[in-house]
């Protein structure tokens, strides 16, 4: 019945044969690009913000490291092939015949996310705030050029929900404790020269 549901969802959402101009290159940019806005937020929140910022920075990414992690383990303990390799639906975007669930994609989106979001630093809720639609962004249109289903995208998100939880907690305060200080002395002997002239913060 969930399988049956999920092929329903999935050709509800995936684009139809023939698909071209802006709705495909839309797509595509939301599909491949948007991601990239995590590294951008979390370098971000790095250089300009203060302790609190930093903290949050890291357990997003620490928290992202460990779902992609969790996601492997899933997809060697089940293989589930993407549409493509089943002959269903039509696809707009090369990809490799690997298992489709959880999306790594979705999961990196909704974890980092959702961890800024449940952030005490305003400045890291906001960006959690930009992010989220984003990350829904990007669960579409991978969805509807073909690579994924959308079960593929709840796993993801189940995933990113336990992970978010556990990193909310102490095992996350401990490793942002123990990762932080080192962090920062690789960061100001790296970078000293435009610290020292006051382009970037200590």
């Amino acid at each position: 019945m969930f399988e049956h549901l999920n092929l329903v969802l999935f050709s509800v959402i995936n684009a139809p044969a023939g698909l071209a101009g802006w709705r495909l290159s839309g797509a595509v940019f939301a599909a491949e690009w948007l991601i990239l806005l995590v590294p951008v937020v979390l370098v971000q929140l790095w250089i300009v913000g203060g302790a609190r910022q930093r903290q949050a920075a890291v357990r997003a990414g620490l928290a992202a490291g460990v779902a992609l992690a969790i996601n492997a383990v899933i997809g060697l303990l089940w293989f589930h092939p993407r549409p493509f390799m089943a002959g269903i639906g039509n696809t707009f975007l090369h990809h490799a015949p690997d298992s489709s669930f959880p999306s790594d994609h979705g999961t990196i989106m909704f974890t980092v996310a959702l961890v800024l979001l449940t952030s005490t630093p305003p400045l890291a809720r906001r960006w959690g705030a930009v992010l989220l639609p984003a990350a829904l962004a990007v669960a579409w249109s991978r969805v509807f050029l073909g690579v994924h289903y959308p079960m593929d995208m709840f796993g993801a998100l189940l995933v990113s929900l336990a992970v978010v939880l556990l990193f909310n907690g102490r095992v996350g305060a401990a490793l942002c404790g123990w990762l932080l200080p080192p962090m920062e002395t690789v960061y100001r002997r790296v970078l000293a020269t435009p610290i020292a002239r006051g382009w970037l913060r200590p």
